[in-house]
C-alpha cells in the first residue's frame, strides 16, 4: 500500500478507525461496522456523544431506517448496548470495545 498526497490526518479532517474485532466479524454488516466507527468517532471526543439519529445517518449516507437496523444487528451481536433514558431524553449507545473471543 502507498499513500501519496500529503498527510492523511490533516487532508481529510482526521480519521476514523475501526477495531479489528469489529472490521473482521462475518457476522454483522459493512453498514453496522460503518455505523460504529461513526458511533466511535464521536464518543471519542469526550468519551461519551449524543449524536442524533438524522446526523448519523447523514454521516454514513443512509437512511434514518437503515441507520436504525444497523444500529439493532450490532446490538444483537453485543457490540453496543443501548440505554433507554426516558420520554423525551436521547438513547445512549454503550460502545463494547472488549473483543469477543472468536467461535469458529
Amino acid at each position: 500500500i502507498i499513500i501519496q498526497g500529503g498527510d492523511i490526518i490533516s487532508n481529510g479532517g482526521g480519521f476514523t478507525q475501526v477495531p479489528n474485532f469489529i472490521a473482521g466479524n462475518k457476522k454483522v454488516s459493512v453498514g453496522a461496522k460503518l455505523t460504529y466507527a461513526v458511533l466511535l468517532k464521536y464518543a471519542w471526543q469526550n468519551d461519551f456523544c449524543f449524536p442524533g439519529q438524522k446526523r448519523l445517518a447523514d454521516d454514513i449516507g443512509v437512511t434514518k431506517r437503515s441507520l436504525f437496523s444497523f444500529v439493532k444487528e450490532l446490538e444483537k451481536a453485543g457490540f453496543i448496548k443501548i440505554q433507554r433514558r426516558g420520554q423525551d431524553k436521547v438513547n445512549q449507545n454503550i460502545l463494547n470495545l472488549k473483543a469477543r473471543k472468536r467461535t469458529a
